[in-house]
């Protein structure tokens, strides 16, 4: 009986020594780890999208393959506008382990009203290097060694805005505090800070969330990333937006709630600002919602800016 008590103890200890490990060094890993090998396996097995799929579309652009401050490859395709005089040029920013091909039809639409749209591979995702997100701290730098590259290399001088989605618009508004050479910006239903959306993800995915250990996965999971949590807030940002800018956000957005982009619109100091609320809207189906009323609204936003 002493024998099986303590065949019985080891064990337990072992599990929580394993269950620990695990979250210590594995779990962490599903936050920011976009390519993640365990995740991959449950995707669906058809083959991914790649830049074919812009090549395929008639769109009059390009592929560009740009280096990043460091040394990261960022995949984008510019698409340039169908009119004899371009108004502008957007830089297209998708969601998290989304990719650029999402905004083919977008890009088509903006070639027409007269812009040059250029979709961005997210770091870590889509055929861009790198593994890890960290929830705009380097993304964006990247946004502006892409402007670098607009400029110097494709010798753009029309106005340069940012269109991002949830992840691409929280990096949208990190980007607009740091590089002026932005010139407006449309942010789709992005959130406050990193660390806050990742309790609200944890009660959304797992129907639970206790703070303190998600805290201490996401400090971990920023160690592993090479990144400080801290510094992922784009509300921190919005306060030194002065370009003019709209917030978006559908009001039945389960993922992140509409409270943080009301939060984000208020802390922003710029006079050219407007709050959109898509009714109905959730957090993937805004343009689906919307319409085509809402990309004209949008890009009526756009030619006044």
């Amino acid at each position: 009986m002493k024998k099986k008590r303590k065949v019985i103890r080891l064990s337990l200890i072992s599990l929580v020594l394993l269950g620990f490990l695990f979250l210590h060094f594995y779990v962490p890993r599903f936050i920011t780890e976009i390519k993640n090998p365990l995740i991959e396996s449950f995707k669906s097995k058809q083959p991914p999208q790649t830049t074919e799929s812009f090549k395929n579309s008639s769109l009059n652009g390009k592929a560009l393959q740009i280096t990043s401050f460091d040394g990261t490859p960022l995949s984008c395709y510019l698409t340039y506008s169908n009119d004899t005089v371009t108004k502008g040029t957007i830089i297209l920013l998708h969601g998290i382990r989304s990719r650029k091909e999402h905004f083919v039809a977008l890009s088509k639409r903006l070639a027409n009203a007269g812009y040059n749209a250029v979709a961005v591979d997210v770091r870590a995702h889509g055929e861009s290097g790198g593994t890890h997100c960290t929830f705009g701290v380097k993304e964006k730098k990247d946004i502006s060694k892409i402007i670098d590259y607009l400029i110097t290399e494709e010798k753009i001088t029309t106005p340069i805005g940012v269109w991002g989605q949830s992840l691409g618009g929280a990096i949208g508004l990190q980007a607009m505090g740091t590089d002026k050479r932005i010139d407006y910006g449309i942010i789709e239903s992005t959130f406050t800070d990193f660390e806050t959306i990742t309790h609200d993800y944890f009660r959304f995915h797992l129907g639970f969330n206790w703070k303190p250990l998600t805290h201490y996965l996401v400090h971990r999971a920023g160690k592993i990333a090479d990144f400080n949590p801290e510094e992922a807030k784009p509300i921190a940002y919005c306060e030194k937006i002065t370009q003019p800018i709209l917030l978006v956000h559908g009001n039945q957005d389960q993922r992140i709630h509409i409270k943080y982009a009301k939060e984000n619109f208020a802390a922003i100091p710029s006079l050219q600002k407007e709050f959109l609320e898509i009714d109905q809207a959730n957090h993937l189906n805004v343009w689906k919602v919307g319409g085509d009323a809402y990309f004209e609204k949008v890009i009526g936003f756009i030619d006044k800016n």
